[in-house]
């Protein structure tokens, strides 16, 4: 497909302990993207040196993909930020690695910025047309989680959490520098601070989910979900009684023993 030169892709994908997967998931994401209108890049952001799966990725040179790698494992929210400055794109999208969410909803996302002349899509499982395999439990708590966050924060989207977005580079250029969460609400902080900021072009599309896990009765999973609506109070607390985000911020992050490789 001839690329038009109108707009320049950069997406974002964060990758922890996934060296049995990832050179998979990536040709399949670099497949869809070589179809896509526009001109691209990929950044593979690992998140800790924990496995191979820096290795794999780096020993193949694959065109079109950059990787950034540090060694201590920060948290995914962290990893997306650090992807995001370094991407050059006017459109900036992150996806989560893993393949639960298909890649083939790239294009949709796409299509919905164009659309909707939006400052942000986000892929929402509760979209009209979205195919959404996942356990009962787990939709109790989005659930709950999407009734939480409009109570506090009044954000007009019903999924904050579903691990694709879209953004226009002038919103993070405001966005980013303001963001602290570095693990488990990241996603909800750019939603919050974009908004903040006067960026409410903010909109919904479809995409089609399949999580692997089929409960939510794991520790670990417990321990995760405290520490999200610890996270998400947190960040209510900055937006509403410090007024954080309305700050002027620009302190960069520069993660120790970074490592980064252009395609």
């Amino acid at each position: 497909m001839e690329k038009l030169k109108t707009h320049f892709l950069s997406l974002i994908v964060p990758v922890f302990k996934q060296e049995k997967t990832i050179l998979r998931d990536l040709k399949q994401i670099k497949s869809i993207l070589d179809k896509i209108r526009y001109h691209y890049e990929i950044i593979m952001v690992f998140d800790g040196m924990s496995d191979q799966s820096y290795a794999k990725i780096k020993n193949e040179k694959i065109s079109h993909v950059k990787t950034l790698a540090y060694m201590k494992n920060q948290g995914k929210s962290y990893a997306i930020k650090l992807g995001m400055i370094k991407a050059k794109g006017d459109y900036v999208m992150f996806m989560d690695s893993g393949m639960e969410i298909d890649p083939n909803g790239i294009s949709m996302l796409l299509e919905h910025m164009e659309w909707y002349k939006a400052d942000i899509i986000v892929g929402s499982k509760r979209h009209p047309v979205s195919q959404v395999n996942y356990s009962f439990q787990r939709k109790i708590f989005s659930l709950g989680y999407y009734f939480l966050v409009k109570i506090l924060f009044g954000i007009k989207v019903r999924d904050t959490q579903a691990g694709i977005k879209i953004f226009k580079k002038p919103v993070l250029e405001k966005v980013l520098p303001r963001l602290i969460e570095k693990k488990f609400a990241g996603d909800l902080e750019m939603l919050v601070v974009a908004d903040s900021l006067g960026f409410n072009r903010i909109f919904e599309a479809p995409i089609k989910l399949n999580y692997n896990f089929s409960t939510i009765t794991s520790a670990a999973t417990f321990k995760s979900i405290f520490f999200i609506l610890v996270d998400t109070l947190a960040i209510w607390y900055r937006k509403n009684i410090l007024r954080y985000y309305l700050h002027p911020h620009h302190k960069p992050i520069s993660p120790k023993y970074l490592k980064y490789n252009k395609a």
